[in-house]
């Protein structure tokens, strides 16, 4: 038969945009990995940010106090230990400046005594030291009570200024008051053997000391030998304590100033008064808890050398406290330790909403941008149509099963496509009509070959060319000859 129209392969065409899949695919694995690596940076780079953004002020007295000397300590291990903190140190005259400057909300830690007055706004993130307060008379004398030295002349034997007015406070003498000249700080360098000379005029010596200074200072035990002083108890120190709230009970051990001679021979009572390294209470728990913790843990590197700190313990969390404890601290002095949840919560609340944003990001550029559009089912209605405007060209059965193959084709790729989501069911109504229609119309082109098959056969046998009648002739003539 001859093939008048179009010829068509048999073999069925490549599956309809295999690409597409596969490209959309890695384009939204792609988009996955991405969202979660910087997400996980955004929380890195918030974590580190956070980490390294925290400086304390932390205000202090003279360079050479024992304060600014803890303080430079505290900064040191802060640094050599990588913390997110950082230390501003800001000195000051003296301790009392400082603590003004951090009753004005200037800085974030100080160190107070707690003589002094106690800003409204500090919370104790540690104890650093206790001080003890010595009645020591001369020789062999003994001093019943405090109330006998209103009217004597006593040295004050003490680091800094503020410890004059303490104990004028403590023997009720007023500021004003002639007695209160009697009342005096005892000379720079001067020794115990020196006040209680005869020429020196001093009936009395209230040493204010530290005590871990106390135990370790052997000047208290030479004098002893030469039995140049008398350690007196306060037995008043209870009521004092409680006239006084910065003023505690205190018991010195047998032995304490002095192994041989021992003093005092037996436990004594006295007073003290405690060393505080205080915060601002807007200060959040976390960086509270945190210094508390880092103070607490090195508290054997923080000591100084002449005995400030060498004890450190945990600030009082009682209700009743003279400084309330910064919750913060008194959480981990608790052991209040916090769940995962708590713990991480900031972070994870970061990581969430950087997932959040960046994961939207990315999908709206998949969306409208990168993403490879599903051909819709509209579109394939034109291939169809082709089709069928091939279909009156086609002359034999063979042709128009080459159609029919096409036809198949097509729709094979379409169900494929709307499984796979590259084929849309924008315009399915429209595909649906359009293979029908040329699907009927192959039915009825096949119906007609079938019925006009002979006629069409007639017609290409007379198409044919006649036989060449001299060719019979010599075949004829040759086989005559044979």
């Amino acid at each position: 038969m001859s093939a008048e129209g179009p010829t068509s392969s048999t073999e069925p065409p490549p599956p309809r945009r295999p690409k597409v899949i596969k490209t959309n695919q890695q384009q939204v694995l792609l988009y996955v990995v991405l969202t979660l690596l910087l997400s996980l940076a955004t929380v890195w780079a918030g974590r580190a940010w956070l980490h390294n953004s925290e400086t304390l002020t932390f205000a202090v007295g003279g360079p050479n106090g024992d304060e600014a000397l803890f303080a430079n300590k505290l900064a040191t291990l802060l640094k050599n230990n990588g913390s997110r903190f950082r230390i501003k140190i800001v000195n000051n005259p003296d301790n009392a400046k400082a603590i003004a400057q951090f009753d004005r909300r200037q800085a974030d830690l100080a160190i107070l005594r707690t003589d002094a007055r106690v800003p409204v706004r500090a919370r104790a993130l540690a104890l650093l030291e206790h001080d003890f307060v010595l009645l020591l008379g001369p020789g062999n004398k003994k001093i019943k009570s405090l109330s006998e030295l209103k009217k004597k002349k006593v040295a004050v034997l003490a680091d800094g200024e503020s410890s004059l007015a303490f104990v004028r406070n403590l023997l009720d003498i007023a500021p004003d008051s002639p007695d209160a000249a009697k009342i005096q700080m005892a000379p720079q360098g001067a020794t115990l053997d020196k006040l209680f000379a005869p020429a020196s005029g001093f009936s009395a010596v209230i040493a204010i000391v530290h005590a871990s200074r106390a135990v370790r200072d052997k000047a208290y035990e030479q004098v002893a030998k030469r039995g140049g002083f008398t350690l007196n108890a306060i037995d008043e120190a209870k009521a004092l304590a409680r006239k006084f709230p910065g003023i505690s009970d205190e018991t010195l051990t047998a032995g304490t100033l002095s192994a041989s001679p021992e003093i005092p021979d037996d436990d004594l009572d006295t007073i003290g008064l405690e060393w505080l390294l205080v915060a601002q209470s807007k200060m959040s728990g976390s960086t509270a808890g945190d210094i508390a913790r880092i103070v607490y843990e090195n508290k054997s590197a923080l000591g100084l050398d002449n005995g400030f700190a060498t004890h450190i313990e945990p600030a009082s969390v009682e209700k009743d406290a003279y400084v309330m404890a910064h919750q913060g601290a008194a959480d981990y002095i608790n052991d209040d330790t916090k769940s995962f949840m708590d713990k991480y919560s900031d972070m994870m609340y970061l990581g969430a909403a950087a997932l959040s944003v960046i994961g939207s990001i990315f999908a709206a550029i998949y969306a409208k941008i990168t993403r490879i559009a599903p051909e819709k089912a509209s579109e394939l209605s034109t291939a169809i149509l082709c089709i069928g405007e091939r279909i009156e060209h086609a002359h034999s059965l063979d042709q128009l099963e080459c159609l029919q193959d096409e036809l198949e084709s097509i729709l094979r790729g379409a169900v494929i496509g709307l499984r796979d989501g590259t084929i849309s069911t924008d315009g399915l109504d429209t595909f649906k009509l359009g293979y029908e229609f040329v699907r009927d119309e192959i039915g009825m082109r096949r119906d007609y070959l079938k019925r006009h098959a002979s006629e069409l056969e007639k017609a290409t046998r007379q198409a044919l060319p006649p036989p060449n009648d001299d060719t019979n002739v010599v075949t004829v003539k040759t086989a005559q000859s044979a």
